[in-house]
Order: C-alpha cells, then sequence, then structure tokens
C-alpha cells in the first residue's frame, strides 16, 4: 500500500480526485446516458413484429425516463424545467432542419411533429439536463463572467444563425469570434470534493462540444438519424460539426445560467 504522505501521497490525492471527478461527470450525464442506452437497446432488439415503431417506443421510453427520475428524486425541478424547455427550442429546430434536407429520421412513428419524432427534443434536453446537473454538483462558481444580457443576445443570434444559414446569412465565423470576446477571460471554478479547481469556460464548451460530437456518431450508426452523406453507409460525422454542437452548448449555457443567475460573478475563495 502506498503511503499517505509525500510525492505517494500526493499521487493518491490525485487519482481519488479524479475518480471523484469521473464519477460526478457520470452523474451528470444521468439522463443523457440513459437517453443514449435506449437508442442502443431499441436498435438491437426492435423489430418490425414490434406493435409500436421503434420511435415511438424511444418517446414513451424517455418520457418514462423522466417520471422515475423525478419520482426517486434524482432529478430536482429546475432540472426538469431546463429539460421542458430544451425539449421546444430543439424541436423547433428540428422540423426545420429536416424539412430543409439537413438530416433525415428514416423510420415511421406515429408521435410526430412535422414528421419529426418527438423523442429529438429529449436529445437536445440531454445537453441541457447535463449543464444543470453538472452545474449543481461541482458547485460552479466564476470570475470575470460577462453580463448575463450580452450572452442572452448572443444565444439568440446563434439560434438564428441555425436558421438563416440556410438563405445565405451564415454568421457562424462572426459567432465564434463574439464567444471568444465574451468568454475568453472567463474561469469557472469547480469543487470536486473539498477544494476548487479552476479551467477556462471555453475550454469546458470546447470539451463537452467534442463528446457530444462522440454521442452523435452513436446515434447515426444506430440509424437513429442520418445526415444526407449516410444514407447508403454509414461513416463518422465530420469534425466541422463540433463546431455546430460548440455553437450549441453556448445557447444551452445561457438558457441554464438563466436558472442560476445568483452564481455567476461568483468566484471560489480559492482565489
Amino acid at each position: 500500500m502506498l503511503p499517505l504522505g509525500g510525492t505517494s501521497g500526493g499521487l493518491t490525492c490525485a487519482l481519488h480526485e479524479l475518480l471523484w471527478f469521473g464519477v460526478k461527470q457520470a452523474w451528470a450525464c444521468l439522463f443523457g446516458g440513459l437517453m443514449l442506452a435506449l437508442l442502443l437497446l431499441t436498435w438491437w432488439a426492435w423489430t418490425p413484429a414490434w406493435p409500436m415503431a421503434r420511435y415511438d417506443v424511444v418517446t414513451c421510453g424517455a418520457l418514462g425516463i423522466q417520471v422515475v427520475l423525478l419520482l426517486a428524486r434524482l432529478e430536482t425541478p429546475r432540472e426538469a424545467l431546463v429539460i421542458v424547455l430544451f425539449h421546444v427550442t430543439g424541436t423547433v429546430m428540428e422540423v426545420f432542419k429536416t424539412a430543409t434536407g439537413s438530416w433525415i429520421y428514416p423510420g415511421p412513428s406515429l408521435l410526430h411533429l412535422a414528421g419529426v419524432p418527438l423523442f429529438t427534443g429529449f436529445m437536445y434536453a440531454s445537453v441541457g439536463s447535463y449543464m444543470a446537473r453538472a452545474w449543481r454538483l461541482f458547485d460552479f462558481r466564476f470570475d470575470r463572467h460577462p453580463d448575463w444580457r450580452c450572452t442572452a443576445v448572443l444565444a439568440l443570434a446563434i439560434y438564428a444563425n441555425f436558421f438563416t444559414d440556410h438563405y445565405g446569412l451564415d454568421a457562424r465565423v462572426l459567432l465564434f469570434a463574439l464567444a471568444a470576446w465574451l468568454f475568453g477571460p472567463t474561469v469557472v471554478y469547480f469543487r470536486v470534493r473539498h477544494g476548487y479547481r479552476k479551467m477556462p469556460l471555453l475550454l469546458g464548451f470546447a470539451l463537452v462540444a467534442c463528446f457530444i460530437w462522440l454521442a452523435e456518431n452513436l446515434g447515426t450508426w444506430t440509424r437513429t438519424w442520418a445526415y444526407p452523406a449516410q444514407r447508403h453507409a454509414w461513416h463518422p460525422v465530420a469534425p466541422s460539426k463540433i463546431g455546430a454542437w460548440f455553437l450549441l452548448m453556448i445557447i444551452s449555457y445561457v438558457m441554464v445560467s438563466a436558472l442560476y443567475r445568483y452564481c455567476l460573478g461568483c468566484r471560489s475563495s480559492t482565489g
């Protein structure tokens, strides 16, 4: 057994904190992880002989997960509100994006809106759920955070750009620049066990965007949805999509921060 003092003790403490960091991250991903498991399970088990279409099974399963999490108090009412808000904003975007051919849902469903299966809103809600749970579990504090009104304007501009880019009005380069200007100085403090750690907030956005991109690859691999280039054979989603997820992360962050605004401008006592 390694002694608890000196270099070995420091390594032991670091590994212990890393373990807890992973546990908290996994717990923050609870809703999203269950949604991915539902996609995998239905992809593996569903057959046309089932009385319900696969997409409808996923929709009912997502609703069931939500009810169980609330009844078991594994999710707070505030986090449930985040999921509702994300479901609405995500579904609106899905209706537009599928109508313009950005991606398709190849399977049939009864529970849909304008051809978009209703479970899709829960996929967006998974991002919001993660953000809200991580905020609570890691007790976020911030230093040099921009004014919330400025971040709200940026989020609205990003959301609008997801629509206007189909009409030749694509301002994503400007939006990336504005995001860097607003959030570049911002540091987020997060508590794993007792003391606080810190990282640039933009780095946190980028890391989460990469993980969402990996989850998106899993979603297309299970034929839950497909991009036009994947209609005949699956291949990994283009890494350029990470940029789109980065921008979506900013929308997610601003929506969740609206519920946690009392924390903004605070920082850890560790400095």
